[in-house]
């Protein structure tokens, strides 16, 4: 593999806060695509953009009977592609969706999807990871406070800030049933976080993060700093956010399930090298290593 310089160090031995060396935006502001001049400069701005409708219920339709019928399936949950939630045994998430499922594989393909990605990151993108997360009702437990290019970089071994996601809702997004949370700006500063990486975290972190954790001090000066923006929305909805945006989400505790199909796109001109703080790889179905660009 090749080696590249580590722009942004972490889990030493006290916390660093950096300010971000890599664009957000890699391409002209005008590059022709479904995002319009303007969205791309608030993505720039923020670190996220919302899309009220990037599928009809129709297709919402379709991908949710997906979902249920991967989460029903007995194989599907052997698999170690599947989280299964601590306390209540069910599946939490399935990662590397769209090679498990041709619907979700046709998903990524969408020119409503990647088209978008290809804008922001200024080049052909490949898949770094996809998941389902399926966050049932009375105590699905939340995702803790974390920029994922941190783990991205310590853990995977990607170089730079060119990698976008966007969590596309297939169900309600209520202001109570464990929503996304996003503190706009924070993509601009980066924080290496203290502590070794254990050989075998990501089995860990899936369930409930540990190393690659902010500080409550950290945290708490993001957020005076930034705020906090939680994105509520229908069925269909979607947020595309950047890839070091400070994010996290809480427990659901309502009836209301929440589930959203989750897709990591990477430039291929950032292709992952070794980890920069981690003693091994993660499993390419959670940090991928065949860059075939989407076609």
């Amino acid at each position: 593999m090749t080696t590249v310089t580590d722009l942004y160090p972490s889990r030493g031995a006290t916390e660093v806060a950096v300010p971000r060396k890599d664009p957000v935006v890699w391409g002209p502001l005008d590059t022709p695509g479904p995002i319009a001049a303007d969205g791309l400069r608030s993505f720039e701005n923020d670190g996220f953009l919302a899309v009220d409708q990037l599928i009809g219920e129709d297709e919402v339709a379709v991908y949710h009977k997906e979902l249920e019928r991967l989460i029903a399936d007995p194989a599907i949950r052997a698999d170690e592609r599947s989280i299964i939630e601590p306390k209540s045994k069910e599946i939490r998430s399935v990662f590397e969706v769209h090679k498990i499922s041709e619907v979700f594989a046709n998903l990524v393909r969408d020119e409503r999807v990647v088209g978008r990605a290809r804008q922001i990151l200024g080049s052909d993108v490949y898949v770094h990871q996809s998941r389902i997360n399926v966050k049932p009702g009375f105590g699905a437990s939340g995702f803790y406070w974390h920029s994922d290019f941190e783990t991205w970089h310590a853990e995977d071994g990607l170089p730079n800030m060119r990698t976008v996601s966007v969590s596309i809702a297939l169900t309600e997004n209520h202001d109570t049933n464990g929503g996304l949370m996003i503190m706009p700006g924070s993509h601009r500063t980066y924080l290496g976080c203290a502590g070794a990486t254990p050989s075998d975290n990501y089995k860990q972190s899936l369930q409930m993060q540990d190393a690659g954790t902010p500080s409550d001090e950290a945290l708490t000066a993001l957020a005076g700093e930034y705020g906090i923006k939680l994105f509520t929305g229908k069925a269909g909805s979607a947020t595309w956010f950047d890839c070091n945006c400070m994010h996290g989400s809480g427990d659901n505790i309502t009836p209301f399930p929440r589930s959203n199909v989750f897709i990591v796109f990477n430039s291929v001109e950032n292709e992952a090298v070794e980890p920069f703080a981690a003693p091994i790889r993660r499993p390419e179905f959670i940090g991928a290593r065949d860059f075939t660009p989407v076609k």
